[in-house]
């Protein structure tokens, strides 16, 4: 069983990465946590590991890659998703429409291609950003992700 996620007042955004490339985990802590001070990375080097993660502590927002030994990144949401609504964004460098198809149809909330630039850390850190204030917003007010999506969220 996957701990529920939870609001956290102090305004910090407990963000689990999971990618089996130990420098892309590297990378994108450093890179993160530089883009916006309000993210704490915990990086995962496989969705077994994050599954493990998962059931010890909250988080509030989930980045996968996709292509990982083991469980890939769509299957390890569909994991996900059966305990847990937390925030969960694919991040890969395997960009296609399939993909995309897949991952959403598995319950992702997002989607962030991995760019060879600097600066797609700080989209991703706004991606993170945005699904978690979505996500405390619904649970705050009680509302369904389909209340907040009519109402513009």
């Amino acid at each position: 069983m996957f701990m529920i996620d939870t609001v956290d007042s102090k305004g910090i955004i407990r963000v689990l990465h999971v990618d089996d490339e130990p420098d892309q985990l590297k990378f994108t802590k450093l890179f993160l946590e530089k883009a916006d001070a309000d993210l704490q990375v915990e990086s995962a080097s496989s969705a077994e590991e994050a599954q493990h993660l998962l059931q010890k502590r909250s988080f509030d927002c989930v980045v996968s890659d996709y292509v990982m030994s083991g469980m890939d990144g769509i299957e390890f949401a569909r994991e996900v998703r059966r305990e847990n609504k937390v925030p969960f964004i694919l991040y890969t460098g395997l960009g296609s429409e399939e993909v995309a198809d897949a991952a959403f149809a598995a319950g992702v909330d997002d989607y962030v291609k991995k760019e060879y630039n600097p600066s797609q850390y700080e989209v991703l850190a706004k991606r993170v950003r945005v699904a978690v204030e979505k996500r405390r917003l619904t649970m705050n007010r009680g509302w369904t992700g389909t209340q907040a999506s009519r109402r513009g969220i």
